[in-house]
């Protein structure tokens, strides 16, 4: 399946763009996909801890399955007050 990518602020420069296609096994979750940008670009494995997905505009877990055609924004950390 294959599966787009939105990246937001710094995880958005690591990357070189806002966009990237992946294509994923069937049954992958979000988490590996995470893991398969983290494979492609390692800079990105500080935020692993902290970064939030949305699947389809909808907030999501990484543990969450994916299908083909969705589309998938990673976050990092917001701070401010």
């Amino acid at each position: 399946m294959f599966v787009t990518v939105r990246l937001f602020a710094r995880l958005r420069e690591i990357v070189g763009g806002r966009d990237t296609h992946v294509k994923l096994p069937d049954g992958a979750t979000a988490r590996d996909l995470w893991s398969a940008l983290v494979a492609r670009y390692p800079e990105l494995e500080p935020y692993t801890p902290s970064v939030s997905c949305a699947v389809n505009e909808d907030y999501a877990r990484l543990s969450t399955p994916l299908q083909d055609g969705d589309d998938v924004a990673f976050l990092p950390p917001v701070s401010g007050g």
